[in-house]
C-alpha cells in the first residue's frame, strides 16, 4: 500500500520539489495527498492545484498542515512530510512533524546549524520516528558498489581519498537578479555560514565518507570568495585526516566555468582502488596494483547485493539522478513498511541517509569554517 506523503515547501518556481515529487513516484511507493508548498498562501494554492490535489488539504502553512493532517483519521493523514526548503526552514518544520508522529523526508544540508542537528537527533531519538536525508549521491548503484568492495577489504587498508565536486553556475554575480536559487543559497540568512561547502561541499563529504567507511578526524581548509560582491564561499579545498591512518582531499566549487555537477569520488587502497564520477555514472573504475583496471557497469550479474537492490534496468540502459533520489525513497518507504508490519527491512533497503549523517555533515561545515578562518593549520573535527 502507497505512503501517504505531505510536502513543506517546493512550489511554484521551486527547483528540488520538482525533483523529490518525482523521485517519490518512481516507485509507486507514495502518493502525494498534502502540502504547504510556499510561505505565501496564495502561491501553495496554485501549487497544490496545479498538482491535482484536493484543495481542502493544501496548506498556508506548515503549522497549519501538520496540526490538521494530525486530527484526520490515523487511515487519511499524511505518513510522511518532506520537506525541500530552503536550509534555515529545515529544522522547525522537521522537528513538529516528528514530535507529532510523522516520519520526515528532508533536503540537505539537515539544518541551518550544528546545535539545530543536534536538537533534532535527540528529537529523532526520543520519538522514536524514522528521517531520511537526500544525500542523492549515496543511491546510485556504483557508489554502492564501491562502498560495498571497499568494505570487503579487497582493496586492503584504505590510504587515500579524493572527492570533488565542481560547478560553474555561480561563475558571475547571479545572486542580483532573478535567479531565485542563487539568491537564498549565497544569502547567510537563509543558507548558513557557509555557501559552496554547505550546497555542495557537504555532498563531497558525505560521500567520502559513506564510500571509504573511514571519518573524518581532522582537517585543514582554505576557503574563498572569488565573485565580487558575493557574501558567502564559492570556493574551497580541504585536506582531511581520516580514522585508520588514510588521508584525503576535498575540493568544492561553483566558480569552475563551464562545469555542471561531475561529482567524482577516488578510494585508494594498498592493493587497488575505486574510481567514480557522475558523468558516467552506470561505470565503476576498479584498478588493481599488479593486473588490468576492471571495468563494472551497472546491471551486470556480477555486482553486489547493494548495487543490485538499487538496479531498475537490463545492463547497458542508462540510470541516472532521479533513478539515484528514487532510490532513497524507495529505500526509506521499505523500511517504515517493514517497521508498519513489525519487521525489520533487509539490509539493502536500510542503506540512506538519516540522522547522524546529518549531524555530521552540518559538523563538517562549521568544522570547515573554523578550519578556514584559523591560523592553526589543523584543526580536529569536533561534533
Amino acid at each position: 500500500m502507497k505512503l501517504r506523503l505531505g510536502m513543506i515547501g517546493g512550489g511554484q518556481g521551486a527547483f528540488i520539489g520538482g525533483v523529490h515529487r518525482l523521485a517519490a513516484a518512481l516507485d509507486g511507493q507514495y502518493e502525494l495527498v498534502a502540502g504547504a508548498f510556499s510561505s505565501n498562501p496564495a502561491t501553495s494554492r496554485a501549487s497544490g492545484q496545479q498538482l491535482g490535489l484536493d484543495p481542502a488539504r493544501v496548506y498556508g502553512s506548515y503549522q497549519e498542515l501538520i496540526a490538521q493532517e494530525k486530527a484526520r483519521p490515523a487511515a487519511e493523514r499524511v505518513q510522511v512530510i518532506s520537506i525541500v526548503t530552503p536550509n534555515h526552514l529545515h529544522f522547525a518544520p522537521a522537528r513538529l512533524a516528528l514530535e507529532s508522529g510523522f516520519d520526515v523526508v528532508l533536503d540537505k544540508p539537515m539544518t541551518f546549524s550544528l546545535a539545530e542537528a543536534k536538537e533534532l537527533a535527540t528529537v529523532v531519538a526520543a520519538t522514536g520516528r524514522h528521517l531520511c536525508l537526500t544525500h542523492t549521491y549515496t543511491g546510485y548503484p556504483m557508489v554502492k558498489e564501491a562502498r560495498q568492495l571497499v568494505g570487503s577489504g579487497a582493496l586492503g587498508r584504505i590510504r587515500k581519498v579524493y572527492v570533488e565536486y565542481p560547478q560553474g553556475w555561480l561563475s558571475r554575480f547571479e545572486e542580483g537578479g532573478a535567479n531565485k536559487q542563487a539568491a537564498w543559497r549565497t544569502d547567510p540568512a537563509r543558507s548558513g555560514v557557509a555557501g559552496a561547502m554547505g550546497d555542495i561541499g557537504t555532498h563531497a563529504f558525505n560521500l567520502l565518507e559513506y564510500v571509504s567507511g573511514l571519518q573524518v578526524e581532522k582537517l585543514c581548509a582554505a576557503l574563498h570568495t572569488v565573485v565580487e560582491g558575493r557574501r558567502l564561499d564559492d570556493d574551497g579545498a580541504v585536506l582531511l585526516r581520516l580514522s585508520g591512518g588514510a588521508s584525503g582531499v576535498l575540493i568544492a566549487t561553483q566558480v569552475a566555468a563551464g562545469e555542471e555537477n561531475n561529482v567524482r569520488i577516488r578510494v585508494y587502497g594498498e592493493q587497488g582502488g575505486v574510481d567514480w564520477m557522475q558523468a558516467e555514472a552506470n561505470t565503476l573504475l576498479v584498478k588493481w596494483l599488479d593486473r588490468p583496471t576492471e571495468i563494472m557497469r551497472t546491471g551486470a550479474a556480477y555486482v553486489g547485493a547493494y548495487a543490485r537492490h538499487n538496479t531498475r534496468t537490463p545492463a547497458g540502459h542508462p540510470e541516472g539522478y532521479l533513478e539515484a533520489f528514487a532510490n532513497l525513497y524507495r529505500n526509506f518507504a521499505l523500511t517504515l513498511q517493514a517497521a508498519q508490519a513489525g519487521q525489520q527491512a533487509p539490509p539493502e533497503a536500510l542503506d540512506y541517509p538519516g540522522i547522524a549523517d546529518g549531524v555530521r555533515g552540518m559538523a563538517f561545515i562549521e568544522n570547515v569554517i573554523a578550519s578556514s578562518q584559523s591560523e592553526q593549520k589543523w584543526t580536529d573535527f569536533t561534533v
